[in-house]
């Protein structure tokens, strides 16, 4: 493995209505080290109080997935859409010329959890677009989106592709890239990859035609990016 990220050496953010750790460079957070891995830029791990969130704020030329762990997310752009997206519910967001949006904790009495991901989209100035649905897990790796919304998951406009991967205690799998670049976050659960343990806000990339066997030490969700080479 090219690139192993521990979740406790990553950045952090307390405002107290949100506490956020931060995989790569974001915000007031700097590293040079920890810039992305391929066209995946940002993947924030969010804790929102009830009740609170991002007040309306703008975004172009970025495909922005919400991925809700716990809770339930209030989301409204200036395109018309306004929506909540419950735990279990994926959200793309495609920013395009320009966007406004906003997300709150759609509850007044739990947090909300969920994962802000940003990939870096191949075309730029498009007009913005918003998908959202459940998608039921299909075996151990399951697309949730994809270039062209494949075995129906989302679509985004980049030549990546993000799934969610469930094992059970005990259980391997074998991540292949060919000749492509791979992360794998993992959201629950406990595994070995080669000689590392890895938990919870972990995470992962390897590089063009590597192979890592996986092996369950607990029930495992986690989501695997399949991305462009660099």
């Amino acid at each position: 493995m090219k690139y192993v990220r521990k979740s406790d050496s990553r950045g952090t953010a307390n405002f107290g209505w949100l506490q956020s750790k931060h995989s790569f460079s974001f915000g007031s957070y700097y590293d040079p080290n920890h810039m992305g891995v391929s066209v995946l830029r940002v993947i924030n791990d969010d804790t929102v109080k009830p009740g609170a969130g991002f007040d309306t704020h703008g975004h172009r030329d970025m495909e922005i997935i919400s991925y809700v762990i716990e809770g339930a997310l209030k989301h409204k752009d200036s395109t018309g859409n306004s929506y909540e997206v419950p735990a279990g519910e994926i959200q793309r967001m495609s920013a395009g010329k320009g966007v406004m949006h906003s997300e709150f904790n759609a509850s007044n009495t739990d947090d909300v959890k969920f994962l802000q991901i940003w990939i870096q989209p191949n075309v730029m100035g498009i007009d913005p677009s918003y998908e959202q649905k459940a998608i039921a897990q299909s075996g151990r790796l399951t697309p949730l989106v994809t270039p062209n919304g494949e075995a129906g998951s989302l679509s985004m406009n980049q030549n990546a592709s993000m799934h969610r991967l469930v094992l059970e205690p005990g259980e391997g799998y074998e991540l292949v890239t060919g000749n492509r670049v791979g992360y794998l976050h993992i959201i629950k659960g406990e595994l070995e990859a080669q000689d590392e343990l890895l938990s919870a806000g972990d995470a992962f990339a390897i590089g063009n035609n590597e192979r890592v066997s996986l092996k369950a030490k607990s029930t495992i969700e986690a989501i695997w990016f399949d991305l462009p080479p660099v």
